[in-house]
């Protein structure tokens, strides 16, 4: 129907059935204080739209029984992409959320924005042919980046892994391809986000999500709403000095930062420093790896670690004492009630979230950690395309932007539309 212009309170309406996920009318009326003929207007305008359908009949408590609404997740979809230094994961979910199809592809970040991102693009419509879902179907893109992203503009701003990319125009580069509306974050604000949605920290409003890979990130989430800061460097942890120590060259130009003494590739780099040669201080199976110079990765030191190889148990537990003590300082700086651990040195060592929690229980505050819960992603390798879906699903949604593209009843053929502040 074009041309449609939905009155402004139509928002608030939608925005509370995609909240419960299930509802009524008369719910509806209560909770946003507005009467029956004006509910049913509103949702006469959603279902419209497409973004609200009939459920089931409820059991009846006097009257007559009342059907449920829904917010409806297949009107559109929606694509999404969580991009690391050698490989990324692709999916298309629906707008709730839900994940229809996945893929993880390897792909070197260092071969420039427009290479990776014709990869990305190549996996997203190899998804929707599999799927069957339709590009004029597709609402907006959410991507992931592993470095600072200026949220407003969508551009990596000079991302120490990402050679090429500083001020790239990626919303540009995929909203052409694709027609619609493009938002990009940093990686671990998105994963943060999926784990606050849909993960661990579901129903939590004051938590921390802390990725601890080749390198190390955090993501905040304050009253329940992801805090990006006023440029969207928020979170940044891995760049904290941790150590007076000029040998320690970080990425980003400084020296000391926690993610080049603590991060993953710090402790592969002293696994071939240390565990070398005669005199090596790796076990039989890190010191073979050594010796033969293979590739290492994460999953050889974490792997060894369980094993009881010494000189794994020793990075690790060096690891998570730094990580801790950091994390300590954000506890009594933030007192968040949920401090979310996720990435391969995590998922991979019971020791390094063991020391992590004592470290953090031991040098924050009594008050800060008085209900401090400390855990695992509950997501794992999805959490990023969760919350890169929550994300462009939530911007969609924003009033400005809902009332731009509400008139042509999608936001396809409308990438202009992720600009709108």
């Amino acid at each position: 129907m074009a041309g449609l212009d939905p009155p402004r309170d139509v928002l608030a309406v939608v925005q509370r059935v995609r909240e419960l996920g299930a509802t009524t009318r008369a719910d509806l009326g209560r909770s946003l204080g507005l009467g029956r003929g004006v509910v049913n207007q509103r949702l006469g305008v959603l279902r419209d739209l497409g973004l609200v359908e009939e459920g089931d009949i409820r059991s009846s408590s006097g009257g007559r029984a009342p059907r449920e609404l829904r917010f409806r997740g297949v009107a559109g979809y929606v694509l999404v992409a969580d991009l690391d230094a050698s490989a990324f994961a692709a999916g298309v979910s629906d707008l709730t959320g839900r994940l229809v199809a996945t893929d993880e592809v390897c792909s070197d970040i260092a071969d420039g924005p427009a290479l990776v991102l014709d990869r990305v693009a190549d996996a997203w419509e190899r998804l929707c042919r599999s799927t069957g879902i339709p590009l004029d179907q597709v609402w907006g893109i959410g991507l992931g980046v592993p470095g600072p992203v200026e949220f407003a503009t969508g551009r990596p701003i000079a991302p120490p892994i990402m050679p090429g990319w500083d001020a790239y125009d990626v919303r540009e580069h995929l909203g052409a391809r694709f027609s619609v509306p493009v938002w990009v974050d940093n990686e671990v604000n998105l994963e943060a986000l999926g784990e606050a949605r849909a993960g661990s920290g579901a129903g939590v409003t004051d938590m921390v999500f802390v990725k601890l890979g080749v390198g190390i990130g955090a993501g905040v989430i304050s009253g329940s709403r992801l805090h990006r800061g006023a440029q969207g460097a928020a979170g940044d942890i891995g760049h904290v000095a941790v150590l007076d120590d000029d040998h320690e060259l970080c990425r980003c130009g400084n020296t000391g930062c926690l993610e080049v003494v603590a991060g993953g590739a710090a402790l592969i780099r002293r696994v071939h420093e240390r565990g070398a040669g005669p005199t090596g201080e790796a076990g039989p199976r890190l010191g073979s790896l050594v010796a033969a110079g293979q590739p290492l990765a994460i999953a050889d030191i974490t792997s060894a670690g369980a094993q009881g190889d010494p000189l794994a148990l020793d990075l690790l537990t060096q690891s998570a004492r730094l990580v801790g003590g950091a994390l300590a300082t954000l506890v009594n700086f933030f007192n968040p009630s949920l401090l979310v651990v996720g990435g391969d040195l995590v998922q991979g060592s019971d020791l390094v979230l063991s020391t992590i929690r004592e470290s953090v229980y031991g040098r924050s505050l009594p008050l800060a950690t008085r209900n401090l819960v400390i855990g695992r992603s509950g997501l794992g390798l999805t959490a990023g395309l969760v919350g890169a879906a929550a994300m462009t699903v939530d911007e969609l949604l924003a009033d400005r932007r809902f009332h731009a593209w509400a008139p042509h009843r999608s936001p396809h053929g409308h990438p202009e539309i992720a600009s709108i502040p």
